[in-house]
């Protein structure tokens, strides 16, 4: 089995703890999540905590694909977490990435990151209406988002759980992770728009962002209420409509759970 091991390079003097603990990343039992497809696990490293993301070893197609001829999602995690730091958008800093590959087959791989304690994510905004300041802070979402845009940031995992969220004296702050699936480059109107389809079900946020993404782009809000509405539910139909397909073809699944 080869290894590519790589590491942040203002932290060198880290690189032999980091290694041990990828190598004993089955002792841990911090698991962050729910570790449904890829497993998330805290350690400490040094003086700090971290997550080290272990990313599920693909179908042979993506096997074969990842080795030769894409970058593996734990590899483009890191290089874009810099990226965005570059760009002055905060994500928990890249410490490292670890991969394993066969001769020919990319296998196992993990991401390292600093842990990060936040206080919400946006899922809070859409199950719980009544969270303290939700406004005010699907406003500031909105405008994180809209600097995302501007600098040219398409982040194609713009979904609930995927931005933390941590109160600070003067606002909020807001936090990018699982960051293997985005594009960077000019951004045209409906792809913006189209960037907040997955976030919420719940017309009287769409209400607030329209209005908030208006006030920011000065386009016109009824359009853009109207274009985001649009696209939230086509991506809500599409969604559940795949939820029921799976229910459909691994119904036999749920049977074997509950024999």
């Amino acid at each position: 089995m080869q290894q590519k091991f790589v590491i942040h390079p203002d932290h060198k003097s880290l690189e032999i703890d980091v290694k041990r603990a990828i190598s004993n990343f089955d002792n841990y039992h911090d698991i962050l999540g729910d570790a449904e497809r890829n497993v998330i696990k805290i350690v400490d490293v040094g003086e700090k905590k971290y997550t080290i993301k272990s990313f599920k070893i693909p179908n042979l197609i993506n096997q074969i694909a990842y080795r030769f001829f894409r970058k593996s999602k734990a590899e483009r995690s890191y290089k874009y977490a810099n990226k965005l730091l570059d760009l002055g958008i905060q994500t928990p800093f890249p410490l490292a990435y670890d991969l394993y590959t066969t001769p020919f087959l990319f296998k196992k791989s993990y991401y390292v990151s600093e842990l990060l304690e936040c206080d919400l994510t946006y899922r809070e905004l859409v199950h719980e209406p009544d969270y303290p300041d939700h406004e005010a802070i699907l406003r500031a979402f909105t405008r994180f988002t809209y600097d995302l845009h501007e600098k040219g940031v398409l982040f194609l995992d713009h979904s609930p759980g995927n931005t933390l969220i941590v109160k600070t004296n003067s606002g909020y702050e807001f936090y990018l992770v699982d960051l293997n699936r985005m594009q960077f480059g000019a951004l045209d109107f409906e792809t913006r728009i189209r960037n907040f389809s997955r976030l919420t079900p719940k017309k009287e946020m769409v209400v607030v962002m329209a209005n908030e993404y208006a006030k920011l782009t000065g386009e016109d809000e009824a359009m853009i209420y109207q274009k985001m509405w649009e696209l939230t539910e086509a991506f809500q139909k599409k969604y559940h409509g795949k939820i029921a397909l799976k229910k459909k073809v691994f119904f036999w699944r749920k049977k074997y759970r509950d024999s």
